[in-house]
């Protein structure tokens, strides 16, 4: 990818990058209740890795 990239590339990617984020911790005990432990990750819709999946931006 090129050194300088245009506005509504970095937006496009900034977006994606906020998407593959994890949920926030207070998802699981609203989610299954106090005494479950689950990992936030599992409530995140969009799961992409740098490495696995590349975008279409």
């Amino acid at each position: 990818m090129s050194r300088v990239k245009t506005v509504n590339k970095k937006i496009r990617l900034a977006k994606a990058s906020r998407q593959t984020k994890w949920a926030p911790f207070w998802t699981v005990p609203k989610i299954y209740g106090k005494g479950r432990r689950v990992h936030p990750g599992r409530h995140t819709a969009k799961k992409r890795s740098w490495k696995r999946t590349k975008l279409k931006a």
